[in-house]
């Protein structure tokens, strides 16, 4: 199994890309969703770690919005990261046969989650874009996005540390020449 992992900035466009492969894709951002809605497990220890703000079962995103800063969010990842991580072992257990997968997670090189023969693609969009995507999502908050930012790394590093570039400026028919190109590549 060849793993396609998917790199770039929150709102970059990875999910949208990650579709386009039309490969078995595991997304790290839904898994959480999944956790929130039925893992009473991460509930009770994120409960006990923040009982002033985690109050209820299924956890709601603004809850844990309202308690990210800095330091909160390493508490957090420390608590949701290895159900993440377990969800993550399954979906590559189950997809073992495939030739392909893609993996779509945001923090993939930040938790070490990449393996040494992972074809690695940046996702690059133009910072404007990328702007106003963010402020189209009902939840966009200026004070979390800088804090979510901050847990990646540099831009330019990871875009070095990568195989291939797509860049996704609003054409879809473009991106999908690209992902071909990238898929006759792989396929050679």
């Amino acid at each position: 199994m060849i793993r396609i992992a998917l790199i770039g900035e929150i709102a970059s466009g990875k999910t949208f890309v990650a579709k386009c492969f039309r490969y078995p894709t595991f997304n790290a951002d839904y898994e959480v969703k999944k956790i929130y809605k039925n893992n009473k497990n991460c509930f009770k220890k994120l409960n006990k770690a923040f009982p002033a703000n985690i109050k209820n079962f299924p956890i709601r995103k603004s809850e844990v919005r309202s308690i990210l800063n800095n330091n909160n969010v390493k508490i957090l990842g420390k608590i949701v990261h290895p159900y993440v991580r377990l969800s993550l072992k399954k979906f590559l257990k189950k997809h073992n046969r495939s030739k392909f997968v893609v993996l779509d997670i945001p923090l993939l090189i930040e938790n070490k989650l990449n393996k040494k023969n992972d074809i690695l693609i940046y996702v690059k969009t133009q910072k404007k874009i990328i702007l106003k995507r963010l402020k189209k999502r009902d939840n966009y908050s200026k004070r979390v996005h800088s804090i979510l930012k901050s847990k990646q790394f540099n831009i330019n590093k990871k875009s070095r540390m990568c195989d291939y570039i797509i860049l996704n400026n609003l054409d879809k028919k473009n991106v999908l020449q690209q992902i071909k190109k990238i898929k006759d590549m792989l396929n050679d």
